[in-house]
């Protein structure tokens, strides 16, 4: 088997920016949990959110997109496998949905640690 040449780094960063747009484009639960993150960093401005608190924020939305985005490339892997191979593996799009929302659950644990003490300050 013949070697490949490396790829530059950028060209694999194209790549991948490409795929980002294309399960963007694709599915609606990522554009979905696109818009709740925008929701949520509003909200960190908003109540003047310290630095610890965004890292959190930050990582828990990224956690939520990357799943969300493997998610989708399971998805049209399995659709595009023959019928055969897909009883065999049937149960894997519910495992990865699942793992979407283990990360949603976690996020949202993380928006209430960060955002409750805050809202409950202003509502009193």
């Amino acid at each position: 088997m013949a070697r490949r040449p490396p790829t530059r780094w950028w060209v694999k960063f194209a790549d991948a920016v490409r795929g980002i747009g294309s399960a963007w484009r694709g599915e609606i639960n990522l554009r979905i949990h696109t818009g709740a993150a925008g929701g949520v960093l509003v909200l960190a401005l908003v109540l003047k959110c310290e630095a610890w608190e965004w890292a959190c924020l930050i990582l828990a939305i990224g956690l939520v997109l990357g799943a969300e985005i493997i998610n989708t490339a399971l998805e049209r892997l399995f659709h595009a496998l023959d019928d055969e191979v897909k009883q065999r593996v049937e149960g894997c799009l519910d495992i990865s949905a699942g793992a979407v929302l283990v990360a949603s659950f976690a996020a949202a644990g993380v928006g209430l640690v960060v955002f409750a003490p805050k809202l409950w300050a202003l509502i009193r």
